[in-house]
């Protein structure tokens, strides 16, 4: 429980600061200690992306919701990414509900990897000049993102902020606030659809509705919200170029982690 506590409350703070869902953090948490009591990998790697967005959606607000008072968050972008997000959510939590648990992890461990380097490799613009994009590439965007959010449980901010600000060119602070109102709807299609694929699914943690664990949801959420807040506030007032390069090897751990290198290579961790 321990565990789930500082979990959220690292993945509420990451949330706030840097317009991420957070789950390339709580997904391989999660899905290790459900293992750790018996759950076979399949279910547990689908219960642990489940969970993982119904975590993501109220922190995805909250962190919205601070980053619009401030006036960060492009409305009209924001809504027709998060539209198309929602579909995208709901085709790949489809997908996720029944493709392979080996598959699942490998396509987890390369889009963190490519997350991880994308992060490193360019410079967040700061331009303050206002763009203009054609509804068309917003819900292009938007669907690809939203599909990654409901395959791997992510909110799909690690990969919404990068595409925002360095091919849509939105300043970071703008990318990061309408990043967090994408991943809301984003991740609302992917809880739907595994709640639905969930019902007659066996196996499943005490405490589960479908595919989401009550349980790892309260101990998740209860420290995630407020330090989305905290995460808001730093965004603001600090740079956030330490913390982002000490996610980015957080995320290559988990990637390679995920990809099962660690246990093909017989090392301890």
């Amino acid at each position: 429980m321990t565990i789930l506590l500082v979990t959220g409350a690292f993945v509420g703070f990451t949330s706030g600061l840097l317009g991420v869902g957070g789950g390339f953090i709580m997904v391989p948490i999660q899905f290790f200690l459900l293992t750790l009591i018996g759950i076979v990998p399949s279910t547990a790697l689908r219960v642990a992306f489940a969970t993982s967005l119904a975590v993501i959606l109220p922190t995805a607000l909250n962190g919205a919701w601070g980053h619009w008072r401030r006036g960060a968050v492009q409305i009209k972008p924001a809504i027709i990414l998060g539209v198309s997000g929602l579909f995208g959510g709901i085709l790949g939590a489809l997908t996720a509900s029944y493709a392979s648990v080996g598959i699942l992890s490998f396509v987890f461990g390369i889009v963190a990897l490519f997350s991880a380097f994308w992060m490193v490799g360019f410079k967040y613009s700061e331009s303050g000049e206002k763009q203009f994009h054609s509804r068309s590439s917003y819900s292009i965007w938007g669907c690809v993102g939203g599909y990654l959010s409901g395959l791997l449980g992510i909110g799909g901010g690690v990969v919404m902020v990068p595409i925002l600000n360095i091919l849509l060119k939105f300043p970071i602070h703008k990318a990061i606030g309408t990043s967090m109102a994408f991943i809301a709807f984003a991740s609302a299609g992917g809880i739907i659809t595994y709640l639905c694929t969930g019902i007659f699914a066996t196996g499943l943690p005490q405490y589960s509705i479908g595919y989401i664990n009550i349980v790892q949801l309260v101990a998740l959420t209860v420290t995630s919200i407020p330090m989305s807040h905290v995460g808001v506030k730093a965004a603001h007032r600090l740079p956030e170029k330490k913390l982002r390069y000490l996610f980015i090897i957080l995320l290559i751990y988990i990637a390679l982690k995920m990809m099962g290198l660690f246990q093909w290579l017989n090392l301890p961790f």
